[in-house]
């Protein structure tokens, strides 16, 4: 089924344009020697396989050199090519004045010497030693986001204040209505019931013979334990759970899930699934591996299989709202929020040929904690796979609601969550930084808690369309006053 070859691998290099160099993420390999598999003779060939890029070493910038120029012979030499406008944080060591010539730079691309499109756009007064380099380039200032809270939100026996920030009107009040209406009937449980982060490379082999032929070398557990134990390898939290495997043609999907601490994940996972392919190759030199990502993961796109097989953090949340409650804070009954859920939520998605999208607007909520939380708010995609489930209970007195969510991708450490603003956010929640008592602790609280907090906003926009109060709470939420007037907000996800 496999072989372990001894051939000579020569490295080689990718062609680009006129220069040869090594690329970033790949390696190119000609294996000279033939191989044989049960007698028969298998031609040399190329192929490529996943490597980390080769770590340059920095030769340093003599800052002293561009720090005693003036703005104007700085902005010369960005024109005649002697500085990079990219790289002014470094040449500069003044981030603050490399930004602020960087707008300069933009203006004059612009030709807009009054600097008039940018004088609007802060760069003033924020900390960039934790942006250049990590979290963006060629900064040219920040974006000011509105944050609020919602509240307090009774979960699992402890009280929230949950972060969102948005510029939608109406969203966090509803959201707070929702939040006052799981507590004050006893507060909502909580559960993790899948975690693991995925990242699916794409393998392409000669034939779909080998192709099968490595997807059953995979899923024996004796030759699975040998690849996990080369992706745990790589990192002191990643720990490979799964891998699926799937053919099409001659390519293989593999897609490994693996646990990642607190951190959400997608650079360790891509790490350990660099040193599984070497191993793999031990045994299948014959594979070219085309892409460390095959869209088999599936990371920020709609996919049935996040929604089936679960990406992240798979969270279910549940709360037994009092009829009291229902129809004295949420204005509504029983039986109307059960009949708006089931003809909205299920019906109407299903007839829409929704994936994951059964609900009212999840990811209002979702969103909203992500960017003031230092989340990834492309995840949104996928973290805001829900299912929105309100049925009669205890004789239909009261409501049993719950969300389910097989996708939630948080993190509390890497990305944006060290950033000054996103960490207040986190700290306010309990979940900064890494868990002091179990490696992963604070990122499945924190999905436990979007996911609560999607409840909220599903109970309260659900009970304004059922009463029909979202028209009414958004004209008097949502709306701005200039002198033009009254300029009304669009309506929220209805």
């Amino acid at each position: 089924m496999f072989c372990k070859p001894s051939s000579k691998i020569i490295a080689q290099t990718l062609s680009l344009g006129s220069k040869s160099e090594k690329v970033a993420s790949w390696k190119s390999y000609k294996f000279e020697t033939t191989i044989t598999k049960q007698g028969a003779s298998i031609s040399s060939f190329s192929a490529r396989s996943f490597s980390a890029a080769p770590e340059k070493k920095d030769k340093g910038i003599d800052t002293s050199v561009f720090s005693s120029k003036s703005d104007d012979q700085i902005l010369s030499m960005i024109k005649s090519g002697e500085v990079a406008v990219h790289n002014l944080e470094k040449s500069l060591g003044d981030p603050l004045r490399a930004i602020r010539l960087r707008r300069q730079v933009v203006a004059k691309e612009r030709d807009d010497p009054n600097l008039a499109l940018v004088n609007n756009l802060p760069y003033e007064h924020m900390d960039y030693s934790g942006v250049i380099g990590a979290c963006a380039e060629n900064v040219v200032g920040y974006i000011q986001i509105p944050v609020g809270v919602a509240g307090p939100l009774l979960l699992d026996g402890k009280e929230y204040t949950v972060p969102m920030a948005t510029t939608e009107g109406a969203l966090i009040a509803s959201t707070t209505r929702g939040c006052k209406a799981i507590t004050r009937s006893g507060g909502a449980s909580s559960v993790v019931v899948n975690n693991g982060i995925t990242r699916a490379p794409l393998i392409r082999f000669p034939n779909a013979k080998r192709a099968a032929e490595c997807k059953e070398w995979v899923e024996k557990p004796e030759n699975f334990y040998q690849i996990a134990a080369a992706f745990n390898s790589t990192s002191r939290f990643a720990r490979l759970n799964s891998i699926k495997t799937v053919i099409a043609g001659r390519n293989l999907y593999m897609r490994f899930k693996a646990q990642t601490g607190d951190a959400m994940g997608m650079n360790m996972i891509s790490k350990g699934v660099e040193q599984a392919m070497e191993t793999l190759r031990d045994y299948f030199p014959d594979m070219d591996a085309l892409s460390l990502s095959g869209n088999f993961c599936t990371d920020k796109k709609p996919s049935s299989i996040n929604w089936t097989e679960g990406r992240g953090k798979s969270v279910v949340v549940d709360a037994i709202i009092t009829g009291d409650v229902v129809t004295k804070l949420l204005k509504t009954t029983v039986e109307e929020l059960h009949l708006l859920n089931v003809n909205k939520n299920l019906i109407g998605s299903a007839m829409a040929g929704s994936i994951g999208g059964y609900n009212a607007h999840a990811s209002n909520i979702v969103t909203a904690i992500f960017l003031a939380c230092g989340q990834d708010p492309a995840q949104n995609v996928e973290s805001s796979n829900c299912i929105t489930l309100l049925e009669p209970t205890n004789g239909g007195k009261d409501l049993h609601a719950s969300v389910t969510m097989p996708s939630i991708e948080v993190g509390t450490i890497g990305g944006g969550t060290h950033l000054p603003s996103q960490s207040a956010c986190l700290a306010m929640l309990g979940v900064k930084g890494s868990s002091t008592t179990r490696p992963g602790a604070n990122a499945e609280l924190l999905a436990r808690i979007v996911a609560t907090t999607v409840l909220a906003g599903e109970l309260s926009l659900l009970s304004a369309l059922a009463a029909g109060h979202l028209v009414k709470s958004h004209l008097t939420h949502n709306r701005k006053k200039d002198n033009q007037g009254d300029i009304g907000h669009s309506l929220a996800a209805l």
